[in-house]
């Protein structure tokens, strides 16, 4: 048995179909920002170390992690990526992007209007009544290209994501070397420090007794003060560089890493090689590329929307005089002044926007890739020259040691000469640290790790 609702009933009947519509919708729940408790803790070591072994990235090698344990520089990326709070930003940002493609792909809802004339005088004896129900047809027409627009922002936004973390985890390699690096030449300064200061202290003993005159004491004191100074610059440069690792792998401040020592650098292939992979790999072309087609599909929707906009109704209504009338009815705009020029002249400059943006970035990395190739050269050659100036410097600094020792020279020859080893091996341990941070920019800017160069 079927129920048919009477002319009375059929108001009541659409508010509870709306009702029950209604029941499926989403609810608003407020989620305000706070501080989350992992702020001051250091992460989860077991659940790191399993998302460590897991993750899938062509520049990272999957290992476990022991913060404990000297870490490499694989170890240090891999940390960045999955730790990171600013990359953990960036994916929640991706998370809107898939929404927005995913609300592209819905179908508009139809609308729905009702009506309701109270008779208040007159011969007619009912009520009047209207419905309609209405479609906007122009969305239908445009939902293709939006689609497509979604979609490319869609990968933009996730090209993006991948490149920011290849910087970062580039950044945190660089940090790991310029730390080795720092750690050794805050050993090398601290032992000049050390030297200077014992020889400021015989020559205040020497000067006590007036065995020596007050220039030579003024030159030691002098001495000492800069040796002291280095040192400091060295340790306070340390410092710094230990707190922005920490702050890159999203650990608390007063966490202290051990490091193992960075691995040695190679020759490097010419720069056009390294330029021609760079066009071919680097993730943040791809997701300007993907920007572009984004741009395209906006600026065919801007065209088609120079057209006519349709809406299409299906309208049913009763008067008071019980005429009862159902039909449709059809809107459109005439396209006599706008016809959307403004929308098509800004989607245009855009995209030619767009397009010259793509073609400075790749000059750039042309030019920056072909900079930092010669940089590597220049300094690769300046060590080169250092390493083979330094054996002589040797012999002849354990020679005057060996003589200040016996006595035969005083003691601040055999001290000028070991000192003068020791900033040869600062110079050395700068240059060390030049090369391997320019072969890491070198991985950043070809997109590439150092393996996958040609050869």
């Amino acid at each position: 048995m079927s129920f048919v609702p009477s002319a009375r009933h059929r108001p009541c009947v659409a508010a509870l179909l709306l009702a029950g519509a209604a029941s499926g919708c989403a609810h608003y729940a407020a989620d305000p920002p706070h501080a989350p408790a992992t702020l001051f803790a250091v992460p989860d070591v077991t659940a790191l170390s399993v998302a460590a072994t897991k993750i899938d990235r062509p520049y990272l090698t999957a290992q476990p992690i022991d913060l404990g344990a000297p870490l490499t520089l694989n170890a240090l990326a891999v940390i960045t990526v999955i730790e990171s709070p600013e990359l953990k930003a960036l994916r929640a940002k991706s998370g809107v992007t898939d929404a927005q493609a995913f609300s592209a792909r819905l179908l508009p809802d139809p609308t729905l209007q009702f009506g309701f004339d109270k008779r208040i005088g007159g011969p007619d004896p009912f009520n009047g009544f209207t419905g309609q129900i209405a479609f906007d047809l122009n969305q239908l027409r445009l939902r293709r290209v939006t689609r497509q627009a979604q979609a490319a922002t869609k990968d933009q936004v996730r090209l993006d994501l991948a490149w920011a973390e290849w910087q970062a985890a580039g950044q945190a390699r660089l940090l790991g070397v310029r730390i080795a690096a720092l750690t050794a030449a805050t050993d090398l300064t601290a032992a000049s420090a050390t030297q200077a200061a014992k020889a400021l202290d015989a020559v205040l003993r020497a000067a006590g007794r007036g065995d020596l005159a007050g220039s030579e004491l003024d030159l030691r004191r002098q001495a000492a003060l800069d040796a002291a100074d280095k040192g400091r610059t060295a340790e306070t440069a340390l410092i710094a560089a230990r707190g922005d690792l920490n702050k890159q792998l999203g650990l608390p401040p007063a966490t202290v890493l051990r490091l193992a020592p960075p691995p040695a650098t190679a020759p490097l292939p010419p720069a056009a090689a390294l330029v021609a992979l760079a066009l071919d790999r680097r993730l943040d072309l791809a997701a300007l590329r993907a920007g572009y087609q984004a741009q395209e599909a906006e600026t065919n929707k801007q065209v088609l929307e120079q057209f006519p906009t349709l809406s299409l109704a299906l309208s049913g209504v009763r008067d008071t005089a019980n005429n009862r009338t159902l039909g449709p009815q059809v809107g459109f705009t005439l396209p006599l002044w706008n016809r959307n020029r403004g929308g098509i002249a800004i989607a245009t400059a855009t995209r030619a926007q767009l397009r010259a943006e793509y073609e400075a970035r790749l000059f750039a990395t042309r030019a920056d890739i072909t900079d930092a190739v010669m940089n590597v050269a220049t300094s690769q050659r300046q060590r080169a020259a250092l390493l083979a100036a330094l054996p002589p410097l040797r012999h002849y600094a354990e020679a005057m040691v060996r003589a200040s020792a016996r006595g035969d020279l005083p003691r601040s020859t055999g001290d000028a000469a070991t000192q003068a080893v020791r900033d040869r091996d600062l110079a050395l341990v700068t240059l060390d640290q030049t090369i391997a941070e320019q072969t890491i920019a070198l991985e950043l800017l070809t997109g590439t790790l150092r393996e996958g160069w040609p050869r």
